[in-house]
């Protein structure tokens, strides 16, 4: 627990993530240029901390303890003694590439970069750093402390020792992990994402989505139907990595439900918007 972690980027996955490594016992700074980020970051783990205190299932001290080993800072020169760097900003290409250089500046020759990307290629993120064998990805899912699962992703230069001290760390959080191809969508939303575009499908061709997500739970055991699924993570988000899929591979079964994007182009984000497949209470 001697290596020190830095996760760029204070959002939800981002926070999250920092609370993970946290929990797990190693010093994290959580580094975000927009400091009310920062803020809200500290604050919801906080507020999630004083609930589980509520319930009885963490003590003060425990709490004491883990917000001991968060730090906060806007600054990338933070970033000049920690020994592994988990970048959490959004799903840019541009923008990781950007991020990416900025770290590769501020941090000592021998530490190790991560990008928690959920389908872009690490090969082109790594380029824009002078050291692309220093660098891998690896895919944290939503909530990052609670999700068992990681998928770990070497570019092209990744070295071996890198993705062995990838390994190592990601099962000292407590994290199951599998290896994953560098292609788009990886492994989980490759097989996920066009099931929840082939649900979106069968809604434009007249299903309902109660019972379009009434089959999938009872008739595949899913705990949560497609379009509840689409809802939550977001159908922006959702119909992006479609694109992503469709974009990467050239193959037509990743083409887009036509129904998402005009959802998207009508505001129906999901649950964030109060309607996607369904309606909420915002």
């Amino acid at each position: 627990m001697n290596k020190k972690i830095a996760v760029v980027g204070a959002g939800l996955m981002g926070g999250g993530i920092a609370q993970a490594c946290a929990q797990a016992g190693y010093q994290v700074i959580n580094i975000d240029v927009y400091e009310p980020a920062l803020v809200k970051a500290k604050a919801n783990i906080e507020k999630l901390f004083n609930k589980k205190i509520d319930k009885g299932t963490m003590d003060e001290q425990t709490k004491v303890e883990i917000m001991s080993r968060l730090d906060y800072s806007s600054s990338f020169e933070s970033l000049l003694d920690v020994d592994i760097v988990i970048e959490a900003v959004p799903e840019k290409i541009e923008l990781k590439k950007e991020i990416f250089s900025q770290i590769d500046k501020n941090t000592k020759d021998d530490v190790i970069l991560v990008s928690n990307t959920s389908g872009l290629s690490i090969s082109e993120i790594a380029s824009a750093t002078s050291k692309p064998d220093r660098v891998m990805g690896v895919h944290f899912f939503y909530p990052a402390p609670v999700m068992k699962l990681v998928e770990l992703i070497k570019g092209i230069a990744t070295s071996e020792e890198t993705y062995e001290v990838i390994k190592e760390f990601s099962l000292s959080i407590g994290k199951q992990v599998v290896d994953c191809p560098e292609l788009p969508g990886f492994i989980v939303n490759r097989i996920l994402v066009p099931m929840m575009n082939e649900a979106a499908f069968l809604v434009m061709e007249g299903c309902s989505p109660q019972d379009v997500d009434t089959a999938m739970k009872l008739g595949a055991n899913h705990p949560m139907g497609p379009l509840e699924l689409c809802d939550f993570v977001g159908i922006d988000v959702m119909l992006a990595t479609m694109n992503g899929l469709y974009s990467g591979f050239k193959d037509s079964k990743y083409r887009p439900c036509p129904m998402l994007e005009n959802m998207v182009k009508a505001g129906h984000l999901g649950r964030k918007s109060g309607e996607g497949f369904y309606k909420y209470n915002r």
